[in-house]
């Protein structure tokens, strides 16, 4: 009888949207990834493990140095730089570096409608052709009732969060801004009485 894998051990605290996607077999170690918004790296444990090289941004230093602690544990070969304290919209990668940018619960952080295009602008210039952007972000798709105008695109959920939202035409018409190609139909699950969220998953032609 073999031991059941540790599942949490092998694949952290990974968005369930991201692990899908995983499972569709969308990406192999021969990728270079960034995690734009990385916090202390939950999405990046199973990637880290499995050879790829893997690289992240966060606005907070004590994020940075949390992931790359964690690299250093699961990929000490990567060198702490690929590991840089900057805000998503200004990241100093080069232009078309990655083949997957994960942007997971980081674009309804915006201030406004210019800010969020700022930081998709970013993620797109850093990504190459033939790439993936996988990003998860709160919408008002669902819950159009339940949400308070605030300024800017803003709105106060009924979590008591303030979140920058967007819809189904918002996305459509920014991946044909952008002449990005949907992988797959948006996706969006409600939390009945707390937030909406979806997931857009592009590649760039």
């Amino acid at each position: 009888m073999t031991t059941d894998p540790n599942l949490p051990e092998w694949f952290g605290q990974i968005d369930i949207y991201l692990f899908d996607q995983l499972l569709k077999g969308r990406f192999d170690p021969r990728m270079r990834v960034l995690d734009a918004g990385c916090g202390g790296g939950r999405n990046l444990v199973y990637f880290l493990r499995c050879g790829y090289d893997v690289c992240g941004v966060d606005l907070s230093a004590k994020a940075i140095t949390h992931v790359r602690a964690l690299a250093a544990d699961l990929a000490p070969h990567l060198p702490p730089d690929n590991f840089r304290a900057e805000a998503v919209e200004g990241m100093s990668f080069a232009d078309a570096h990655f083949d997957l940018v994960i942007s997971s619960a980081v674009l309804h952080f915006a201030r406004d409608e210019e800010h969020w295009r700022d930081m998709l602008g970013e993620m797109w210039r850093v990504l190459k052709p033939g790439g993936i952007l996988f990003a998860r972000l709160a919408s008002k798709v669902g819950v159009e009732g339940q949400i308070i105008p605030l300024e800017g695109g803003r709105y106060h959920l009924p979590d008591g969060s303030d979140r920058f939202l967007v819809d189904d035409r918002m996305l459509l018409a920014a991946t044909d801004s952008l002449r990005g190609q949907l992988i797959e139909p948006l996706k969006t699950v409600v939390v009945r009485d707390l937030r909406s969220m979806s997931t857009w998953c592009l590649r760039k032609m």
